[in-house]
């Protein structure tokens, strides 16, 4: 193959980002399009940078070094980076390389000012765009100069910024390559940056200029505040001009520099209202031509609009294609099921196969279009007040769009929508026995599924779990299911409602349902307490497992005195609720029976944190106080007007949530208990695919759909090439926050509490469980980090049922994401803890060792001095 040294921007587009970069293939596609100027130049390919590598034999093995360090050791990081870098700048360029160099500026004109610009192959890419990672040098003038800004460009690879990106973002040193663009200097009177997606609240509809005076340079860097501006549909909707102070300006002899500006000018607008316009207009062009919505910095020069460079805006949520036209308003899923993290392939997918309504998958989440929803009258009322029982955020979200009134179109009602909210119980009788039925049935299908499926393998192991997750849709869909779910619901809601009517007690219900029977994720938590009890009166356990590092650890446990007996409770444990993990509902997630360790420092601070008998105690005393709240309750109510009535209907609901209340946490455990066996039929099947050459690793079918999946053991051919594809999207999807509320528009709404109520400073959430505690907060982002003393308040993104344990151990709760009647918030009303949900930005806003104070009965936290 011969090298390729220099090509003209004519030469290249977007489809040859592993010769140019990516900032040298935008180029290259912008010098195409139609109406488009851009500044003539040339790119200096890889090519060329792959020669000046081979040229310092010395880099490959500090790039071995560097691929083993720790980025968090930014000493070493920094230290061998420099080193690398000064390597590369030693190099001399081969003749050949400089000789293609100078004839190309010989083209363009040696006499000329160039910016000369760093264009890695893993930049300016739709899923990262590694912006100001690489360096950029204005206003090179001479061969030799502009030779020496090359070889620093070449160099900038491995500044100590860029080097940690890459760590943190899973991207091979080795596997990056650096192209370098040479270009015409463009002196704008002023320049700016362009986003045609609104880059804050991610609207596609909305483009976002802002401007200054001079080189952009000044803007990009933040040395100046920059005139905004924000444009619909050809129309601005919003400015705000800015004091302009400083300006960036090319000198005659080369370099650039700082200028104060005119103190007449500072006030005055960079651009007119019509040059903005025209602007969005050519940002439109650039956005249709590469397909998404772009971040353009551009030079206005004589009232003609250069573009200097285009990249895609890698921070936007995606959107639900629908193709209709039509406006849509989307909910999210993973706000209800404690899981905002992205999902795999075959985790959303199977979660979709399942799911009682239509699931659309956009950046690895869920969502719901509830549009419909919304947009009739009858349905709109009970749907707003349902979701605000559950998160206030999320209702104030659907009404911030409902606001806007054309949106969401009226639609005339077709009929009662949605489920009674609020005050009629659910029409079945306050009888156990239903819930003993319930679970008893759902049992029984569970077994025979594990039955059924052992001999099933191949084609046949596929058309056998279709009937499975048909038979787990119709288990789910129950209406006696649904009615029990629904009368405990119903009765909290009574029971908060009138008692705070009759008696001014706020969240009365919370210390009504302590200890409530039957709670599968409360039990787990007071379970693992009994197997701390197993594993306390043996030291040399508790010290072997201090010191676990792998999933053997159960294997090893026999050798040790008391061991045996220790393993035997742990594997009792993990046979009843080793299907749990974080993050659950995706199938993919490592479940506690196949990462036993991941329990081990909860059940360590079990040990050292609790006396024998722990669990009894904990569950009788809620118990009580919960009989105790009860006889209060009803004697407050018996001495009002009309007091023996009110009376009879409380003790009534408060029998019927002790009843049912306990079942809301079933369901989702039948779910996860038949996951864990469906995924270890398709894992099996997975490993023969490995043998078959078919898959090269087993974890490779977490990358592609059910669908897809049964099309490969059907054909027994796998595309490699997708699954990387979707295992690079996967990475760039955790990079994304989910909103509560996405729009068709791509606008993220997260929703606003608008109280007054609280004290200055304080983190507003939801209240979902009562009591005020203080204590020490302990920020954990992963339950296998745990390291919980008595007293301390648990802050984390979110809760699923496989938190339980922790909440043992801890006096409070304080989470990002979360609702009245999500598993966090049932638990924590279980266990008696204080806790605030919804409190965004907590995990950040809160610091670990800082003391709070969680005021779970009026939904906010302080932060103790």
């Amino acid at each position: 193959m011969i090298e390729q040294y220099v090509l003209g921007f004519q030469e290249v587009d977007e489809t040859q980002v592993a010769i140019v970069g990516g900032k040298g293939a935008h180029l290259g596609a912008l010098s195409r399009i139609d109406g488009i100027r851009v500044p003539d130049g040339f790119c200096v390919t890889t090519d060329a940078f792959r020669r000046i590598m081979a040229e310092a034999p010395s880099i490959d093995d500090r790039l071995d070094w560097l691929s083993r360090l720790d980025p968090d050791d930014r000493a070493a990081v920094r230290e061998l980076s420099a080193e690398i870098r000064r390597a590369i700048e030693g190099v001399v360029l081969p003749d050949d390389v400089a000789g293609a160099i100078t004839r190309a500026l010989t083209q363009l004109g040696e006499r000329a000012a160039y910016a000369v610009r760093s264009s890695a192959t893993a930049e300016d890419l739709p899923t990262a765009s590694f912006a100001g990672q690489q360096d950029t040098y204005l206003n090179v003038m001479g061969l030799a100069a502009i030779l020496q800004q090359v070889s620093r460009c070449w160099a900038s690879l491995f500044t100590e910024r860029a080097v940690t990106y890459r760590q943190r973002n899973g991207i091979d040193h080795r596997g990056v390559h650096m192209a370098v663009v040479v270009q015409r200097m463009a002196f704008p009177q002023a320049a700016g940056v362009l986003f045609t997606a609104d880059p804050v609240t991610s609207n596609r509809k909305v483009a976002s200029v802002e401007a200054s005076f001079g080189l952009g340079e000044a803007l990009v860097s933040g040395l100046v505040n920059a005139d905004a501006y924000q444009v619909r549909d050809g129309k601005i909707i919003d400015r705000a001009i800015a004091t302009k102070r400083l300006a960036i300006h090319a000198l005659p002899t080369g370099g650039t520099t700082e200028q104060a500006i005119d103190p007449q000018r500072q006030e005055q607008a960079a651009l007119t209202d019509a040059q903005v316009v025209r602007l969005v207009q050519l940002g439109r062009r650039i956005e249709a031509h590469f397909g998404h919505p772009q971040d353009i910095e551009w030079c206005l020069v004589d009232d003609d609009f250069q573009i200097v460079q285009s990249r895609p805006i890698t921070t936007l949520f995606p959107v639900p294609e629908t193709g209709d036209g039509e406006n849509h308003v989307y909910l999210s899923v993973g706000h209800q099921q404690m899981m905002t993290d992205p999902m795999k392939p075959l985790g959303v997918s199977m979660w979709q196969l399942t799911a009682m309504a239509p699931m659309q998958e956009v950046g690895g989440r869920l969502f719901v279009d509830v549009t419909r929803r919304l947009a009739s009258p009858a349905s709109r009322a009970g749907f707003l007040e349902m979701a605000g029982r559950d998160d206030p955020l999320t209702r104030d979200a659907l009404e911030t769009v409902l606001d806007r009134h054309d949106f969401v179109p009226a639609l005339p009602d077709t009929g009662p929508g949605g489920p009674p909210v609020g005050g009629a119980p659910a029409p079945i009788e306050t009888d156990p026995a239903i819930v003993t039925e319930l679970i008893e049935c759902s049992q029984v299908s569970i077994a025979a599924l594990r039955s059924n499926i052992r001999a099933k393998t191949g084609p046949a192991l596929f058309d056998f779990l279709l009937e499975a997750l048909d038979e787990q849709k119709r288990v789910l869909s129950d209406p006696l299911s649904m009615q029990a779910i629904m009368a405990g619901l119903q009765a909290t809601w009574w029971l908060n409602d009138r008692l705070w009517e009759w008696l001014g007690e706020r969240n009365a219900a919370d210390t009504l349902t302590l200890s409530a029977p039957g709670n599968v994720t409360s039990e787990m938590g007071l379970a693992l307490l009994d197997v701390a009890d197993v594993i306390r009166p043996h030291p040399e356990v508790v010290a072997f497992l201090q010191g676990v590092e792998d999933e053997g650890f159960l294997d090893e446990l026999p050798k040790l005195a008391g061991g045996t007996e220790a393993r035997d409770a742990i594997e009792a444990y993990l046979e009843r609720y080793g299907m749990r993990c974080v993050g659950e509902i995706d199938i993919t997630r490592p479940r506690w029976r196949e990462r036993p360790s991941t329990l081990v420092p909860v059940l360590l601070d079990n040990v050292r944190n609790f006396e024998p008998g722990a669990a009894r105690r904990r569950f009788e005393q809620g118990r009580q106080e919960a009989e105790k709240k009860t006889q209060e309750v009803l004697e407050r109510l018996r001495a009002l007007p009309d007091g023996e009535r009110k009376a009879d209907e409380t003790k009534r609901m408060i029998d019927r949530v002790r009843t049912f209340i306990g079942y809301r946490e079933y369901p989702k455990y039948a779910i996860i208990s038949r996951y864990l066996v469906y995924k270890q039929a398709l894992l099996e099947e997975a490993e023969r695919l490995v043998r078959a050459n078919v898959l090269r690793a087993r974890e490779d079918l977490f990358y592609l759909t059910f669908q897809e999946l049964h099309d490969v053991v059907r054909t027994n051919q796998a595309d490699d090439q997708l699954i990387n594809r979707r295992k690079e999207a996967f990475r760039s999807y955790q990079t994304l926050t989910t909103p509560r509320v996405l729009t068709s528009e791509g606008e993220g709404i997260s929703g606003a509490y608008r109280r007054e109520d609280v004290p200055a400073g304080a983190l507003v959430g939801l209240p979902v469980s009562g009591g005020i505690v203080e204590g020490r907060a302990r920020v954990i982002l992963d339950l296998a980090e745990a390291a919980l003393e008595p007293g301390d308040i648990l802050v984390t993104a979110y809760t699923d049922p496989s938190w339980s344990p922790l909440f043992v151990a801890i006096e409070g709760l304080v989470t990002e994401v979360g609702g009245l009647m999500t598993h966090g918030a049932v638990i924590a009303r279980e266990y008696g803890l204080p806790a605030v949900v919804g409190v965004a930005n907590a995990t950040r806003l809160i610091r670990d060792g800082q003391r709070i104070r969680v005021h779970g009965t009026d939904g906010y936290v302080e932060i103790l001095p």
